[in-house]
């Protein structure tokens, strides 16, 4: 069962996903309701897995990595791996960001930042397909973002 956000649950949300640094008393002037509204509001939210945790959002490119790529990824495992086994080396490689299970024709589907094309090639060949039971991989690289967002607050 989803937790029922109303119009001031909705406005606090696009207010923090605008700017998760807001001060709450900041929030609570622009909301005209008080700071402690503000804050009970964004601790139940979280306790009911509305809001999962705050973070920076680092640039790629401000740390010099300058190609996006995603990568759709076949898996056949033998007799004595297993999926998650495969996922868990996936998830050892730093330049991979995001790694989805999806269904299709391949297994996983992963983003990953480089610093350039050789660093993407280095790790393609080095990391991912070193793992015996990745069979395939298919790259798609990034030209620009054309637009990322959150989720709306519907």
């Amino acid at each position: 069962m989803s937790f029922h956000l109303d119009s001031l649950d909705k406005r606090i949300l696009a207010i923090l996903m605008e700017d998760a640094r807001t001060p709450f008393v900041e929030v609570a002037r622009r909301c005209r309701v008080s700071g402690a509204a503000i804050h009970q509001r964004v601790q139940k939210m979280a306790e009911e897995g509305v809001i999962a945790g705050s973070r920076f959002q680092l640039d790629p490119k401000g740390l010099g990595l300058m190609t996006c790529a995603f990568i759709g990824i076949q898996v056949n495992l033998v007799s004595t791996t297993t999926h998650d086994e495969v996922f868990e080396r996936i998830k050892k490689i730093p330049e991979i960001v995001e790694c989805h299970h999806i269904s299709g024709k391949y297994s996983l589907l992963v983003k990953l930042y480089t610093q350039n094309n050789e660093h993407l090639k280095k790790v393609i060949v080095e990391q991912i397909q070193s793992i015996p039971e990745i069979t395939f991989t298919e790259t798609f690289i990034s030209l620009e973002a054309g637009f990322e967002r959150g989720l709306p607050v519907l």
